[in-house]
């Protein structure tokens, strides 16, 4: 009975050891298998001549095209997790049109519309997407935009075939400069509003008063790339601090540096010599805004430069901005799978309304203007103070993180001030970490509450810039939260 129990006891240990060796294969063979995927497309969304073309304080009616505007797609799926990123060259763009343009891609690609992120550029020659001092969206083009940005999603999602994924970030400094500054003692500094500011904005290369910039400047250049097993380029998506550079043609569009950028990198990538064999969709290219709101191309310390043809120095910023990123891609490394991951939510801000004081000026200020056009800074913002009194007391907006590997991206509906993303960088566990701006909706600028005190245009109430002064603490305290949740979730 003995021997029995023990050749018993021996053999259910052998099953369980049979067994569970078995478990690990298949679960080894399992890892073997999973496959990444990606798709990338793009929808031509230039607007139609005699239209209008927004980031002007006077409306401007479109004579020509210079270059296309685009909307660029990047679909990722883990074989678990899809998320979207769309990229489009529009000055900013208004969450009715994303939220109808996420609704119908997910009818079709059944990705949630919490997992699509969608931003706009932010160049200051395209279509108007958004109602911002003289420009409102015509009915024609909004419904275009809405079924072409779902479009590029869906496309995306066709093409979606096994791939690798890698990034890297560079370093520019060299086209970044902070547009905010000090003025020596003294220095005359008023606003639309009647009052004086603490800080100017753009004042002027050579101004014999200038003291100091009033913030710092992010010269990273987060660069993801997306290549087929075999190693064709499928898709780079970068990041850059920096505002639009302009300097059109009289009314032109162009999707300036951003659209250069893209034109840029194709060249670069395919010159490396030929491509992989194999069939597939072209290559796309992205630039997307990183918190550029208080950051131009202006060195306002420097020389005076030498005057520019048309689109010379969009175009020179975008060379030197794609070089540095072909350095980092010529450094990346490669991964067949990662897992993706994405957390989104809905926060309250208030509205810097008027009070009767300040409506009753403005309203004296747009009674006394000689035409229905509001031409001086006064009359501008007067219009925009009569209009803001009539915004909700709250408005809702959308915040997202996304997770790619080790990577994360958050995304916020606004012009966000540098300092917002430098605090989200060295802040989020995950590294690397860049923000996109202008995601999800339009809500204006969003600086500090420091750069509040300060004043300045980024701060002047118009539907510009009419969020909370507290509004950046409390994005960023959610954005960390959205991150840490992410990261407690990683498997």
């Amino acid at each position: 009975m003995k021997y029995i129990k023990s050749k018993t006891y021996a053999t259910g240990f052998l099953h369980a050891f049979c067994l569970g060796a078995s478990l690990l294969i298949v679960s080894d063979a399992w890892a073997q298998t999973k496959v990444f995927r990606a798709g990338a497309a793009i929808s031509n969304i230039t607007p139609r001549i005699g239209s209008s073309i927004n980031g002007s304080m006077q409306d401007i009616t479109i004579t020509g095209i210079h270059d296309e505007t685009r909307a660029g797609a990047l679909v990722l799926d883990d074989g678990t997790t899809r998320l979207v990123i769309v990229v489009s060259d529009l000055c900013m763009v208004s969450r009715e049109i994303l939220d109808a343009a996420k609704q119908r891609a997910q009818s079709v690609t059944k990705i949630p519309v919490e997992r699509m992120m969608m931003s706009a550029t932010h160049t200051h020659s395209a279509g108007t997407a958004c109602s911002v001092f003289q420009s409102d969206p015509d009915a024609d083009y909004t419904k275009f935009l809405t079924e072409r940005i779902a479009d590029a999603v869906i496309r995306a999602n066709n093409n979606l075939a096994p791939a690798r994924i890698g990034w890297g970030v560079g370093h520019e400094s060299s086209q970044v400069f902070n547009r905010r500054w000090r003025m020596k003692p003294g220095a005359a500094m008023p606003n639309p509003f009647g009052t004086e500011d603490k800080v100017k904005m753009n004042p002027g290369v050579g101004n014999p008063d200038l003291l100091e910039p009033a913030g710092p400047i992010d010269p990273e250049i987060p660069v993801i790339s997306v290549q087929t097993p075999e190693g064709r380029p499928v898709a780079l998506l970068a990041n850059y601090s920096l505002h639009y550079v302009g300097g059109t043609g009289k009314g032109e569009v162009s999707a300036d540096y951003y659209g250069m950028f893209a034109e840029r990198m194709q060249q670069l990538l395919h010159s490396d010599g030929p491509v992989p064999a194999g069939p597939g969709p072209d290559f796309v290219a992205m630039m997307s805004n990183g918190t550029s709101g208080n950051i131009n191309n202006i060195d306002f310390g420097g020389e005076k430069p030498k005057p520019a043809q048309p689109y010379e120095k969009m175009r020179a910023v975008a060379n030197v901005v794609a070089a540095e990123a072909y350095k980092v891609y010529q450094t990346i490394e490669y991964r067949d799978w990662i897992s993706l991951d994405a957390r989104q939510t809905e926060i309250s801000l208030g509205v810097r309304k008027p009070d009767a004081q300040a409506l009753k000026r403005a309203t004296d200020i747009v009674a006394s203007a000689k035409g229905p056009n509001m031409v001086s800074r006064e009359e501008i913002y007067a219009r925009e103070t009569t209009l803001i009194k009539e915004y909700p007391d709250q408005v809702a907006i959308i915040l997202q993180a996304f997770r790619l590997g080790d990577l994360a991206i958050t995304a916020i509906p606004c012009e966000v001030f540098v300092e917002i993303g430098l605090e989200l960088k060295e802040r989020s566990p995950f590294k690397p970490t860049f923000t996109i701006s202008l995601a999800n909706g339009y809500n204006g600028y969003l600086p500090t509450p420091e750069h509040h005190r300060l004043g300045g245009y980024e701060t002047w109430r118009a539907r510009s810039s009419y969020l909370e002064v507290d509004a950046s603490p409390k994005i960023t305290k959610t954005l960390y939260d959205l991150l840490s949740k992410l990261k407690a979730a990683q498997p």
